[in-house]
């Protein structure tokens, strides 16, 4: 459980936006402990509820008031979490908490097939808010964040190098920018069962939410699952119900060797503050390099038309 103060923070926060008297909130404990927060499931009145706690280093990464933005934008449209309250300067959210419900299989193909299909309708939706997610500023970001301290990696300077290479490729195969999720992984995909046994698909956690090419969101599903270049290739073929052009999903591997090197930044600046993800950092940083080349043997000679080392 948290530290005294958090838990009474919560409990008062909770009795306010409820109205209800703090020995009405019970059995407060914690349901996940994620990568950049921390949720807690509570009863109140003869319903659930969580209590998202925002974790080390969070307020850096995050900006509050813009991820509050999208909720007041995707509010009632039947595409996300019901978000009853969120404080644009702390990150404190309390959202219902549905039940039975579940998160995306990767495995699954009927699962994934329904994840493409929720994210597509979102992506119909062309909805505008007034703050964009940079891919590459973000990387740098990221970087700036470590201060005087270098990566782990003693290839990092040449991988940037590389990844930044794709950057023209990718700015020019991009025919509108919308609103993006970002962080559209399958643990992000909640599957709510109904009364009437349907299960109803929807996107959780808008934290990195902002404009850009919707088919990054595509990049970041695989990259999460760890998919391999075969079952990148049939997630690509899932969205786009096999109508993929051989420019798109290019475009699309540029995606996951740029949001791989954005994670691996991500990693290393949670890792200076205790928080490891190892596996997930080899992993996101591996994807930076193998696509980088997965891209360069794609377009062949082309490649040195936009200039990509």
């Amino acid at each position: 459980m948290e530290d005294k103060k958090t838990q009474q923070d919560m409990y008062a926060l909770i009795a306010n936006v409820l109205q209800v008297k703090t020995e009405e909130i019970r059995e407060l404990s914690v349901i996940k402990k994620g990568m950049t927060n921390r949720s807690f499931l509570f009863q109140c009145a003869g319903k659930k509820y969580m209590i998202r706690v925002p974790g080390e280093g969070t307020e850096r990464l995050i900006n509050r008031k813009a991820e509050a933005e999208v909720y007041q934008i995707i509010r009632g449209r039947g595409i996300g979490d019901n978000c009853l309250y969120i404080d644009p300067d702390s990150g404190y959210k309390i959202t219902e908490y549905l039940e039975p419900s579940r998160v995306c299989n990767p495995k699954s193909a009927e699962d994934v097939k329904s994840c493409m299909d929720i994210l597509k309708k979102f992506h119909a939706m062309n909805l505008y808010v007034n703050h964009e997610f940079s891919i590459f500023q973000q990387i740098d970001f990221y970087e700036s964040l470590w201060g005087s301290r270098k990566s782990r990696h003693p290839d990092y300077a040449d991988r940037k190098s590389r990844v930044f290479s794709l950057k023209n490729y990718m700015d020019a195969h991009v025919s509108h920018k919308t609103l993006t999720h970002i962080d559209a992984v399958p643990d992000n995909f909640l599957f709510h069962k109904k009364e009437s046994d349907r299960e109803a698909v929807y996107l959780i956690d808008w934290e990195y939410a902002g404009m850009q090419d919707p088919h990054v969101d595509i990049a970041m599903f695989g990259i999460y699952a760890g998919y391999t270049k075969e079952q990148m290739d049939d997630l690509i073929g899932f969205y786009f119900e096999g109508e993929c052009s051989e420019e798109i999903r290019i475009k699309i591997y540029c995606y996951v060797a740029a949001c791989g090197l954005l994670w691996s930044n991500w990693c290393e600046y949670k890792q200076s503050l205790g928080v490891h993800f190892d596996a997930y950092a080899s992993r996101q940083y591996r994807f930076a390099g193998d696509y980088c080349k997965v891209v360069s043997d794609a377009l062949g000679e082309e490649k040195e038309k936009w200039g990509i080392l």
